[in-house]
């Protein structure tokens, strides 16, 4: 017999199973854990590239900021890429909470230490060291993968997008508003200190949040895995069926070249490129909105990008919280994907539509204004993919205890990806402009070549998710 013909799908079978009820305080305790995590991340995109401009590497050469702004954003992934799979395993073994507390004690040191660089190898030095320590975007969607089922799994995972949104929204507002306080507030922050580290009052609000998840994870949090849980947590609060357990609790340590199957790779390739793709647009865009106008770009201060930045986070949270789940139960996983993953190539034309508009009618207007507002609704669209490729990874754990170890696979093959996206994005970028390769155009026809590998990849994905728990 066929696998397929064994195999319950999450289609018209697995819907009309009740929907089992979500755990909803250990959920709303991860995703507050989440929130930290993209707060700091992109508080530091309003100021980056006048941080680099001020530590005075490029030589007064505004086209070269790109390639150190990416520089700095790539390490980042280079340095989760190479350690985001151990700890995804480390994980599988001593449990899910001890990781996170690594994972967020890190990001809170690492973050502090970036607000007091003054120098390039500094930012460097502190970005690497977030990277390393940190592992737990994998491990947070292990844990959500054992707290759900086939039934609710598109409720729970797209609460991910939504958290990230929102941090996209108060992280770059934090950042672009606290940066140079003493500009701003010049009375309270009179003292030489923020003088000499300008950029340290957004790090160090950062900083504090991670202080805040670390306790209410301390102290709220239940461990997941089945073999490190306490007896009072029991496997109703988890969503998981009680005769689980057992086998979940004995089975061996499993290779890791035993997963390496077309059913966990295809969904995983997918992910590496959407987070490719992904990285590279928000890459580009603070770098198209602080890049003069002569060059192309639209000239916006730090607090105008900061502010935009905002609107997007905030208009792509409040979209997949109200309409995510619903828009997955009517279209499914696989269709939503597809159209999804079609609106990068629109993205992409909506930057050189605009340069076009600024010089042609020499400076931001309303026109200029619609046509971003019109990139904000494709990339909201844009945004569902993400959803959708989390439930066919988590699907695609044939059990339990494995799911550590292909939510790492996927975290590793993401941070990947996000290495290489930012560098070469901005790198391209700069290029286009210097040369005025295609008219200043090259790095956006390069990616939307490649947005047309992810449509073809996303055919191949399985047309149903599977309901990995029967």
């Amino acid at each position: 017999m066929l696998a397929s013909e064994i195999t319950p799908l999450f289609s018209a079978e697995a819907t009309k199973k009740p929907k089992t009820p979500l755990p909803k305080r250990q959920i709303c305790i991860l995703m507050m854990l989440q929130l930290a995590e993209p707060i700091a991340s992109t508080s530091i995109f309003p100021y980056i590239n006048q941080l680099i401009s001020e530590l005075g590497i490029t030589g007064g050469n505004d086209a070269a900021v790109g390639y150190y702004a990416g520089i700095i954003e790539s390490l980042f992934f280079v340095a989760q890429a190479l350690t985001v799979l151990r700890w995804s395993r480390l994980s599988d073994r001593i449990g899910r909470k001890p990781v996170l507390v690594i994972g967020l004690s890190g990001a809170c040191i690492s973050i502090l230490c970036f607000g007091l660089s003054t120098t390039f190898l500094g930012l460097v030095i502190s970005r690497c060291m977030c990277g390393f320590l940190n592992g737990n975007v994998g491990v947070m969607k292990t844990m959500m993968g054992e707290l759900t089922d086939s039934t609710n799994m598109a409720q729970a995972f797209a609460l991910f997008p939504i958290i990230w949104s929102i941090g996209c929204f108060v992280g770059p507002l934090m950042g672009g508003t606290l940066a140079r306080p003493q500009d701003h507030w010049p009375t309270l922050f009179a003292n030489s200190f923020w003088g000499n580290y300008p950029y340290f009052l957004p790090c160090a609000v950062a900083a504090c949040l991670f202080v805040l998840a670390l306790l209410m994870m301390s102290i709220f949090l239940e461990e997941t895995l089945l073999t490190k849980r306490r007896p009072k947590l029991t496997s109703a609060t988890l969503g998981v069926s009680s005769d689980e357990s057992l086998p979940q609790q004995t089975m061996a340590y499993t290779p890791l070249r035993s997963l390496l199957t077309p059913t966990v790779v295809v969904p995983i390739a997918n992910y590496a490129m959407l987070a490719f793709l992904d990285v590279s647009f928000r890459a580009l865009l603070p770098l198209f909105l602080s890049t003069p106008t002569y060059l192309g770009g639209l000239g916006f201060t730090p607090s105008s990008i900061g502010s935009w930045l905002a609107i997007f986070g905030i208009a792509d949270g409040v979209f997949q919280g109200l309409f995510f789940a619903k828009i997955v139960d009517r279209v499914g996983p696989k269709r939503l994907f597809c159209i999804s993953v079609s609106c990068f190539a629109p993205v992409m034309l909506m930057f050189p539509i605009t340069s076009w508009l600024v010089s042609a009618r020499d400076g931001v207007d309303h026109a200029v204004t619609f046509t971003l507002f019109c990139q904000l609704v494709l990339v909201v669209v844009w945004d569902m993919a993400f959803g959708t490729v989390f439930m066919f990874i988590t699907a695609s754990a044939p059990t339990n205890t494995v799911l550590g170890a292909i939510n790492g696979l996927g975290q590793t093959s993401a941070s990947a990806a996000r290495a290489v996206g930012p560098a070469l994005a901005t790198s391209l970028f700069a290029v286009s402009k210097e040369r005025d390769l295609l008219g200043g155009n090259a790095v956006y026809v390069v990616l939307i070549m490649l947005a047309g590998a992810l449509r073809w990849l996303g055919s191949q994905l399985p047309d149903e998710v599977r309901d990995r728990n029967e």
